[in-house]
């Protein structure tokens, strides 16, 4: 079977053109006012937005740069799964050996990376699901990286790939989530800062390799994986 790439996808349909692409990433941002938030809001039941993160929450960012660290430089020394600290990979890299970090970097810089990450399990559909429930809309809140040659292409496609194509306009890229409006923010980052130093939304701690070992946090709710009560969390809200 032929593989899927961002060739493939450009060149059958050129859907995710410059301007498309701008027009879609304008009209998911400018969700960040709330009025049609606020707006819907059900008489009945409280209407619930939700953020999900992309890389470490349904997609397997850890899984795919260790693969493709492997691949590239074979005989540098590695961090396990089971050995990642502190969200930054670089800097554990870092630590580890100066020149790994920017060797690390590399990897989530190549063309590819991103588009070839493999899904989490349980990820994409519990985003399907949220996405059908009644008087919950959900979005793909997501950090594009500074080098952004492929990067944000690459997430509109992975996003169309695995969530399907009426995902595209439920996507938001953002370097800084403080400021996107919301209910709920799933995310494996455990510190999330920005300008708006009290975000509307709650931070739920998506469990990964690197944020595994932190001490419990009270005043933090955590999913352990996708298997989870994540319907609970969003019920909770509701009240």
């Amino acid at each position: 079977m032929k593989s899927w790439t961002w060739e493939n996808r450009v060149s059958k349909s050129g859907m995710l053109g410059m301007e498309n692409f701008t027009n879609l990433s304008l009209s998911a941002a400018g969700l960040a006012g709330g009025h049609g938030w606020i707006a819907n809001m059900s008489t009945n039941e409280r209407r619930l937005r939700v953020l999900v993160d992309m890389d470490g929450v349904i997609a397997d960012f850890e899984g795919g740069f260790l693969k493709k660290y492997k691949e590239k430089f074979p005989n540098e020394p590695f961090i396990s799964l089971e050995d990642r600290r502190g969200f930054w990979v670089s800097t554990q890299y870092g630590d580890m050996r100066s020149d790994l970090c920017e060797k690390a970097i590399s990897i989530w810089e190549s063309k590819n990376f991103f588009i070839d990450l493999e899904p989490l399990p349980g990820g994409v559909e519990a985003v399907k699901e949220m996405s059908e429930m009644e008087n919950t809309d959900v979005f793909i809140c997501t950090s594009p990286i500074k080098h952004y040659s492929y990067c944000p292409y690459e997430k509109y496609a992975w996003v169309e790939k695995h969530l399907g194509s009426e995902f595209l306009e439920q996507i938001i890229l953002t370097r800084d989530k403080t400021i996107v409006t919301g209910d709920i923010l799933i995310d494996d980052k455990p510190d999330i800062l920005g300008v708006e130093p009290n975000p509307s939304w709650e931070h739920v701690l998506f469990t990964a390799c690197h944020n595994k070992h932190l001490p419990p946090n009270l005043s933090q709710r955590r999913l352990q994986s996708w298997a989870d009560d994540w319907r609970g969390v969003l019920q909770s809200k509701r009240q």
